[in-house]
């Protein structure tokens, strides 16, 4: 993504990092050389090559490194070095990831990732088990592969993150949904979103669908039927975004999410951008306490780690009505950005893609 006088340079994440120097790593051993770049394959399916910084090798393991390019991102991680570090185990056809030093550990619920464990996500761990795979049938046939990730500067640079906060002790994350780091620019997200909002007039019609990112936009698509061009990622800009469908008259605006960006939509927050604002525990304990919740239920919200963790503890107490409370108070405030004029339904999504709650004009 770009714009005419500042052209950003897309870069890759942690998660890619550690999957180019765990191939590197593989690879070296396969072939007893020195791996100097590796292609990986990325999560949608397209690849992308990245160079590697320093490979060592013996005939049973390997430690390689890659350097994180996070392009014209303002990201902390940007140039530390992510090493791997390769070795066998006796579990034919497993492969094992786990976090060396510099990899953060996770001490709080509501992240997705298990207590006590390194804080690599989903992705990243999948993406270094299909892209080894790829290479290492023959090896996995008689044994396990070990995979180790370490940064060596990452204690220092976690608490430069939102890691602390969140209950990520001693480290970074290895983090990354596509792969690909696409730079954080107000000013050419901005116009990337006017850009999208003119081509779905251009292409005739009149309704959208504004996503906070990927993975929504995917499930939405499971349950709108919409062409493509409809699909608008909005990012943080929420307000904004129904904001310009205002001015440029789009009928109707679906606002579709996660639990975490709807909890700071539904306090009136037009920008959700992760340094610009937090989830707000109170607000969310206050309407928890509209639907009559018990006090105990209440606290445990008040000290929440995260919004996804608020509705682990909501659906671990069989609420009902909390999900319809967020969206209802992300529809009047979309609705007021779009000064009543553009037809709005919220959809809030669960991680798996399920439906939590809809909402739309009577």
């Amino acid at each position: 993504m770009s714009d005419s006088k500042n052209n950003l340079k897309t870069g890759y994440t942690t998660g890619s990092s550690a999957t180019a120097a765990a191939k590197a790593g593989l690879l070296s051993i396969i072939n007893q050389q020195r791996i100097e770049k590796t292609d990986i394959l990325l999560p949608k399916g397209n690849s992308i090559q990245i160079p590697v910084f320093s490979c060592e090798f013996e005939k049973d393991k390997a430690k390689c490194s890659v350097i994180k390019n996070g392009g014209d991102d303002p990201d902390v991680t940007h140039g530390a070095e992510i090493i791997v570090d390769i070795s066998f185990i006796e579990k034919i056809d497993e492969i094992e990831i786990d976090g060396g030093e510099g990899v953060g550990i996770v001490t709080k619920p509501g992240l997705g990732l298990e207590i006590n464990k390194a804080a690599i996500n989903p992705v990243p761990k999948k993406m270094i088990i299909e892209n080894l795979r790829e290479i290492g049938s023959e090896v996995l046939q008689k044994k396990g592969i070990k995979v180790l990730v370490s940064v060596p500067k990452g204690k220092e640079l976690g608490t430069k993150t939102d890691n602390p906060r969140l209950g990520i002790k001693g480290g970074i994350s290895i983090l990354g949904t596509s792969g690909i780091v696409i730079p954080f620019s107000t000013a050419a997200f901005a116009a990337s979103i006017r850009q999208s909002l003119d081509v779905t007039i251009a292409m005739g019609d009149d309704t959208v669908v504004l996503t906070t990112g990927g993975r929504s936009e995917d499930f939405s698509k499971q349950i709108i039927d919409l062409p493509d061009h409809c699909f608008v990622q909005m990012g943080d800009f929420s307000g904004y975004s129904v904001q310009q469908c205002n001015k440029k008259n789009i009928k109707k605006a679906y606002v579709v999410g996660f639990i975490g960006k709807f909890a700071k939509m539904a306090t009136g927050v037009k920008q959700t951008h992760v340094k610009g604002s937090k989830v707000d525990m109170t607000f969310l304990a206050e309407l928890a306490k509209k639907i009559n919740v018990d006090e105990t239920v209440i606290e445990k919200i008040k000290k929440a780690n995260t919004a996804r963790h608020v509705s682990e503890i909501i659906q671990e107490n069989n609420i009902n009505g909390f999900f319809e409370l967020v969206c209802n108070q992300v529809y009047e405030h979309m609705r007021k950005h779009g000064e009543n004029k553009v037809r709005i339904e919220v959809i809030l999504f669960d991680f798996d893609g399920k439906v939590m709650s809809r909402k739309s004009q009577e």
